[in-house]
């Protein structure tokens, strides 16, 4: 098997120290500003000075204290699928979801269609509404007025959730659930710029639930005690693992059959995601040749990029070969995946769904007791 990072490509996305590197500890003096300045914004808000916003409706943050990767879109998903499980066809009221729309242009809040450019929209936004089209999807960096926009707009909405909104302090979310890796979590990692958290832990643990992605299997029950007391939740926070479940590569244009996997088989992958390694494993998984082309999350890929994906792709190796990425980078592709230098390529995606392996009916009922009980919804 061979995998390797394309230096001719985008510089790839890595760690640019170890945990204990000498530079790491270099850059921790250059975090204790950034720390200072998170301790007073929040002081502010905990000791009322600052008063948030709390909405009218269910609101549910799905976030992290992490720069990403850790995963918010697919339980994101996953909570959207908990509740559209929950409802029966004489009783569908509508879900909404609310995210800053990275890298989009503008700020201003829209509601997200399915044929809208990325650019307009961002990617995860756009990948959500194609994926849930009932389900109405806003992008706006205004989260106050945003939720508070949704709720003139969809008045019967039953529920909104909220993407990466725990250190948006003016609005007050009924339910925040807070991520971290079981590869990094945030007792293992430091505040920007000596590591990778933008928010002091201490905020994860006022979350109303904790969950550890990625894991690898299923935590003993030792393990799962050793957690809790590592990222140092508070009795009573719900602690939950979860892992990610991908499934079969799928061509992006219909009608193209099934992808060929197995020992003689190849794949290129490229991907614009943070922590793309579960993937790249995954991957090894499938074929017998993998090489990975690693870009920064979200990138915008340019012309010449591409065209030397498609160079590679004719040369990289013999027999049954497939252009493999991801749903989010297949999103932000737009036109270019049937179009310019990938035109005629067999272009795979492969999705990916979080699931919960510790108590995932408690998860599930944590979700849908919330957005039943909650005054708006009675």
């Amino acid at each position: 098997m061979c995998h390797c990072h394309l230096q001719t490509l985008h510089s790839c996305s890595v760690h640019i120290f170890s945990p204990m590197s000498w530079l790491r500890l270099v850059l921790i003096p250059l975090s204790w500003p950034y720390a200072l300045a998170l301790r007073i914004r929040h002081a502010l808000y905990d000791h009322g000075i600052l008063r948030p916003v709390r909405a009218r409706v269910a609101t549910i943050a799905v976030g992290n204290i992490a720069l990403g990767g850790t995963g918010k879109t697919p339980h994101a998903e996953l909570v959207l699928s908990i509740l559209l499980a929950g409802q029966t066809q004489d009783q569908r009221a509508p879900l909404a979801t609310l995210s800053r729309g990275y890298g989009r242009r503008g700020t201003d809040l829209m509601e997200v269609k399915p044929t809208d450019p990325v650019a307009l929209v961002g990617d995860e936004p756009l990948m959500l509404k194609r994926k849930f089209n009932g389900v109405r999807v806003f992008v706006g960096a205004d989260r106050v007025a945003g939720v508070a926009a949704i709720t003139a707009r969809v008045p019967e909405v039953m529920a909104i959730v909220l993407d990466d909104a725990l250190q948006h302090r003016a609005l007050k979310a009924d339910l925040n659930i807070v991520l971290t890796t079981w590869q990094r979590p945030w007792h293992k990692d430091h505040l920007l710029p000596a590591g990778d958290l933008r928010d002091i832990p201490y905020r994860a643990r006022q979350a109303d639930a904790v969950i550890v992605t990625k894991c690898p299997r299923m935590p003993s029950a030792g393990e799962q005690y050793r957690w809790r007391r590592q990222l140092g939740l508070r009795e009573g926070q719900a602690l939950f693992f979860s892992a990610l479940e991908y499934a079969p590569p799928q061509y992006v244009a219909c009608g193209e059959g099934i992808v060929p996997t197995g020992p003689e088989a190849a794949a290129l992958l490229f991907t614009g995601i943070a922590h793309a390694e579960p993937l790249v494993e995954h991957a090894r998984s499938l074929f017998g040749t993998v090489r990975h082309a690693g870009f920064g999350d979200h990138h915008r890929f340019r012309l010449p990029e591409l065209e030397r994906l498609a160079a590679l792709f004719h040369s990289f190796a013999h027999g049954p070969k497939t252009l493999i990425t991801t749903e989010k980078d297949a999103a932000r592709l737009g036109d270019t995946s049937h179009s310019g230098p990938l035109a005629g390529l067999p272009l795979a995606v492969i999705g990916v769904k979080a699931a919960i392996l510790t108590e995932p009916h408690a998860f599930e009922a944590l979700i849908r007791s919330h957005v039943a009980t909650h005054p708006a919804n009675r």
